[in-house]
């Protein structure tokens, strides 16, 4: 059985603050395996399906986490060369120790130039950097201090899963050299087959990825029942994912048809 997420929606920034603890919740009672939240600092246009992320996430995932027990916590994803890696280690291994041991790092290289260089950041550079604060990820997380005379803590207790998101050969070729898990996003099933394959091509018989995907919720039919979502989870499943996070759109109506999808899927 394929495991089920939820993407919170995120992308309104006159949206009630509650909603996205209530909806993490719900999301937990439902039977959800975890819930993700995107992520922009400075996008050109207003937030919305574009540019999600109104609120930064690994601080709302630390919110949330008070109001879950169960419920994994995830970044889907981490714009990661935006940030100073040292920062994001300390913020994701506090989050990680707080939430006893439930976050997902997921990270990705970004997209927008206009973005990076808003806030000073190197856009031709960004997956050489990506690749550079990935590593330090794994080394400050695994104990290992990185700086002579320095230390690192909290060292998490249980390891971070590291999440790759991206469907472009740099992008899979990282996930299989440094994550737990890949998630791709816009494509279909058969797309995402062909994808799948070639991350465990990449990353050879002695190691596994978790492949994961990530859709939109795509409606009800006319008589109110679910359609296309349910069997693209199918699709998917075929094709070799492990997991899929579904986004149910505006907030308006969110915790509804989370709820169905939930039933129809079996969760509850």
């Amino acid at each position: 059985m394929i495991g089920l997420d939820v993407v919170l929606p995120d992308e309104d920034p006159a949206m009630d603050p509650a909603a996205l603890g209530e909806l993490a919740v719900l999301a937990e009672q439902l039977g959800y395996r975890a819930a993700w939240l995107p992520d922009h600092l400075l996008p050109p246009g207003p937030f919305g399906r574009v540019h999600g992320g109104v609120y930064e996430p690994l601080v709302t995932l630390a919110h949330l986490a008070g109001h879950t027990r169960q419920l994994r916590l995830g970044t889907s994803v981490l714009v990661l060369p935006l940030r100073e890696p040292f920062s994001v280690a300390k913020q994701a291994a506090t989050l990680h120790r707080l939430s006893g041991g439930r976050l997902t790092l997921g990270v990705g290289t970004g997209w927008d130039a206009t973005e990076f260089a808003a806030v000073g950041a190197d856009f031709a550079a960004r997956g050489a950097n990506t690749d550079e604060t990935l590593a330090l990820l794994r080394e400050l997380f695994a104990g290992r201090d990185p700086v002579e005379g320095h230390v690192f803590e909290p060292v998490p207790r249980t390891p971070v899963p590291l999440m790759v998101g991206g469907g472009s050969e740099g992008a899979l070729r990282r996930a299989a050299r440094f994550a737990d898990e890949w998630q791709a996003v816009g494509i279909g099933p058969e797309e995402f087959g062909r994808r799948a394959a070639r991350l465990r091509e990449l990353a050879g018989a002695g190691r596994q990825v978790q492949p994961t995907v990530r859709t939109e919720w795509s409606g009800l039919d006319v008589d109110g029942t679910l359609t296309d979502v349910a069997d693209m989870t199918m699709a998917f499943a075929a094709a070799g994912a492990a997991t899929m996070a579904v986004h149910f759109g505006e907030v308006d109506g969110f915790a509804e048809r989370m709820e169905r999808f939930a039933t129809t899927m079996g969760l509850n």
